[in-house]
C-alpha cells in the first residue's frame, strides 16, 4: 500500500480537458484520474483524466528518476495530483482524436491521492459490461464520456428551464413530499407515520393538488422540478422516482399555456445546440391521430399513415372483413411503399408479432407489376378495389397490410405497433429529425371494464369542454377535456389541462367517476373547500424531464440520464435497496410483518 499524499500547497489551475495553447511553456496543476500508462522506452506516459477530458502527462527519467520510479507505479484509476510545464507534442505524436492532443504537461511532482482496485469494467466510451455491472458500480459507469455527457446536457436544460420560467414572471415554490394518500393513479408510495399510529404519508405522484392550491392562493404562475414517485411496474421508460417540469398558470386559455410551453421547448432544444421545430406547433386531435395513427403518441416523422376501410367491407363476399364490418368492428389498412420486397418469412413475423398485440391475423396485398397478389383478392370485387385504391393510392412494389377486429382498440393497438416496425424496417426514420406535435381534445373518460366504471383519461381535476358539461350525467364517455399532450417523436413527453375551478362542477365529474360524496370529501376535502373560496381559472402541464434528456441525448434508456437509476424490480444495485429493517425500527412505527412479507425476505 502506498503512502497518500494529500493536496496542500497545490491549487487546480485548469481541468485536464482544457489544455490548450494559452497554457504553452506554462506551469499548471491537475488533479484527475489514471486512465491510463504506458511506457515508451523507458519515459512513461500517463493519460490524465477528469470531467472535461484527457491530457498526456510525461515522466522523463532523464528529467527525474525520482518521479519517474514513482510514475511507474501508477495504475488505473488511481487518483493523483500533477503539477508541470506544457510542452507541444512533436507534430509526429499528436493525437488529432484529441482536443488536448497538440500538447503535453511535463511533470515535475507527481502526488498519490487515492488508490484503486482494478475497476469492472473498462472505462471507455462505449462498453460492453452488462446492465448489472454497470449499475452495481455506478460510480464507475458515471466515469465514461457519454454519461458525464448526458449529465451536463440534463444540467444545461435544467438551468435554461430555470431561465424562461424567471424571465416571465413565474416563481418556483417546493410543494411537501409527506402528503396525503390520493388513490386515483398509479400506486402511492406510503410512508408510516410513527406519531400517528395507523396512519401514512404518502409520497407524491405529483403535485397536482398543491400546484392548484397555489394558483387559489393567488400566485399566478408557478413552476417547479420537482422529484415524483409511483409504485408502478416498470418498463424501459419509466422509474419509480422521477423528475417533472410542473407548471400551472392562472387567467389563461389553453392557446395560453400551449403558446408559453413551445416557448420552453424552443429554450431546452437551444440549450443542448439542437435546431428547434418552427413554432407553431402542429395540434392533432385525439380522433384524429387515432384514426390516422392508431396511438395519441404518434411518431410524425414519416408517413405510414391508417386508413379506415370499414366502410367498404360491409357488404363484401370476404366474411372475415364482413362480420367485423357489420358488427361495430374495425378494418385498417397501411400502404408500406416498396415493401412489397418482403419475404413471405418476414410477413409471417410481423402477423405473428401483431398476434401478440391481440390480433388474430393480418391480411395483405403485394401490389406487382402485373397486377395484386394475395390469397384474399379473389374475394374483392370492383368496389373494394376501387375503394382501397382511391384510399391507398397503390404502386408497384407496395405493400398493403390490414388490420381488423370486433374491438377496435385491438386493431388500433396492433397497427400502431406495426407502423413503426415498417418504418424502422423500411429506415424511413430521420434519427437527427426532431417533430413535436401537440394532441388535443381528448376524452375526458375511458370505460374500466374490469372495475365496470369511467376512468378518468388524465385526471379527476381536468376541465371538461363547456359545452360538454350537460353530458356528464347522461353520457360521460361523449364528453370531451380541455387536456392537451406534447409528444416529440413519439414520445409523450408533457401533458396538462386546463382545471376544473367551481365546486359544483368537480363535484359532478366525481360522481361521473363514481366517487360519492363521502369519498370525495375524505380523499379531496381539501381540495373542494379552497375551490369554495375563489379560484380563477387556471391550468397547466408536468413535463418528464428524464425522458426530455433522453430523447435529446440520444439515450436509449431513462436509467442512462438518471444519476442513481432503479432496475425494472425495483431495485438499486448499488445500494441494495430496497432493504429490510431493524425489528426495533417496526415498532417504533407500530408495524408488523406478516407471513407472506417474511417468506418473500428468504
Amino acid at each position: 500500500m502506498e503512502t497518500l499524499e494529500g493536496i496542500e500547497g497545490l491549487a487546480r489551475t485548469c481541468y485536464c480537458g482544457e489544455v490548450r495553447t494559452d497554457h504553452l511553456d506554462k506551469e499548471i496543476t491537475l488533479f484527475g484520474w489514471v486512465h491510463r500508462s504506458r511506457d515508451h522506452g523507458g519515459v512513461i506516459f500517463v493519460d490524465l483524466r477528469d470531467r472535461e477530458g484527457i491530457v498526456q502527462v510525461k515522466f522523463d527519467p532523464s528529467h527525474s528518476t525520482e518521479l519517474h520510479a514513482k510514475a511507474d507505479r501508477l495504475r488505473n484509476e488511481w487518483v493523483i495530483a500533477v503539477r508541470g510545464v506544457v510542452v507541444r507534442r512533436p507534430a509526429d505524436m499528436a493525437n488529432p482524436n484529441l482536443a488536448t492532443g497538440e500538447f503535453e504537461v511535463v511533470a515535475d511532482e507527481l502526488r498519490i491521492l487515492a488508490e484503486s482496485k482494478p475497476p469492472p469494467f473498462l472505462i471507455e466510451d462505449e462498453t460492453d459490461a452488462g446492465e448489472v455491472a454497470r449499475l452495481t458500480h455506478r460510480y464507475i459507469d458515471l466515469r465514461r464520456r457519454p454519461m458525464l455527457d448526458r449529465f451536463r446536457a440534463r444540467h444545461k436544460i435544467c438551468a435554461a428551464t430555470r431561465r424562461y420560467f424567471d424571465s416571465l414572471g413565474f416563481v418556483d415554490v417546493e410543494t411537501p413530499f409527506l402528503t396525503k394518500s390520493t388513490p386515483e393513479g398509479a400506486r402511492d408510495y406510503l410512508v408510516p407515520s410513527r406519531r400517528n399510529p395507523g396512519n401514512f404519508f404518502a409520497l407524491p405522484q405529483s403535485p397536482q393538488l398543491f400546484k392548484q392550491i397555489l394558483m387559489i392562493s393567488g400566485f399566478d404562475r408557478y413552476y417547479q422540478i420537482v422529484r415524483c414517485m409511483r409504485d408502478e411496474d416498470l418498463r424501459e421508460d419509466r422509474q419509480p422516482e422521477f423528475t417533472q417540469i410542473d407548471v400551472e398558470m392562472s387567467f389563461v386559455t389553453i392557446d395560453d399555456v400551449l403558446d408559453t410551453m413551445e416557448g420552453l421547448a424552443v429554450e431546452l432544444f437551444k440549450a443542448v445546440d439542437i435546431e428547434p421545430p418552427s413554432r407553431p406547433f402542429p395540434r392533432l386531435e385525439y380522433d384524429d391521430a387515432i384514426a390516422r395513427y392508431g396511438v395519441d403518441n404518434p411518431d410524425v416523422r414519416f408517413g405510414l399513415e391508417h386508413h379506415v376501410v370499414t366502410d367498404l367491407f360491409a357488404e363484401s363476399e370476404f366474411g372475415v372483413f364482413r362480420n367485423i364490418a357489420s358488427t361495430g368492428g374495425l378494418i385498417k389498412a397501411i400502404n408500406a411503399k416498396g415493401a412489397a420486397k418482403f419475404s413471405r418469412k418476414e410477413i409471417d413475423d410481423l402477423t405473428a408479432q401483431v398476434g401478440d398485440l391481440g390480433m388474430k391475423g393480418m391480411a395483405y396485398i403485394k401490389i406487382n407489376p402485373d397486377g395484386w397478389q394475395s390469397p384474399i383478392v379473389k374475394f374483392f370485387g370492383d368496389k373494394e378495389k376501387e375503394g382501397l385504391t382511391s384510399a391507398l393510392d397503390p404502386e408497384p412494389g407496395d405493400l398493403i397490410l390490414f388490420g381488423a377486429d370486433a374491438d377496435p382498440g385491438v386493431v388500433n393497438r396492433a397497427l400502431g405497433w406495426l407502423r413503426k416496425r415498417l418504418a424502422e424496417k423500411l429506415d424511413l426514420i430521420n434519427k437527427d429529425k426532431m417533430k413535436i406535435v401537440w394532441i388535443v381534445d381528448f376524452p375526458m373518460f375511458e370505460y374500466n371494464e374490469d372495475n365496470r366504471r369511467w376512468m378518468a383519461l388524465h385526471h379527476p381535476f381536468t376541465s371538461p369542454r363547456p359545452g360538454d358539461l350537460d353530458l356528464l350525467e347522461d353520457d360521460p364517455g361523449k364528453v370531451k377535456a380541455l387536456a392537451y399532450d406534447m409528444v416529440l417523436n413519439g414520445s409523450e413527453i408533457g401533458g396538462g389541462s386546463i382545471r376544473i375551478n367551481r365546486t359544483d362542477v368537480q363535484q359532478r365529474v366525481f360522481r361521473a367517476l363514481g366517487i360519492e360524496e363521502a369519498e370525495a370529501r375524505e380523499k379531496f376535502g381539501f381540495l373542494l373547500d379552497a375551490l369554495e373560496h375563489g379560484a380563477p381559472p387556471h391550468g397547466g402541464i408536468a413535463f418528464g424531464m428524464d425522458r426530455i434528456v433522453m430523447l435529446l441525448t440520444g439515450a436509449s434508456s431513462l436509467r442512462d440520464v438518471i444519476a442513481f437509476p432503479k432496475t425494472q424490480k425495483p431495485q438499486c444495485l448499488m445500494t441494495g435497496a430496497p432493504s429490510g429493517v431493524a425489528p426495533e425500527q417496526l415498532v417504533e412505527l407500530h408495524l408488523r410483518m406478516t407471513g407472506v412479507a417474511e417468506k418473500d425476505k428468504k
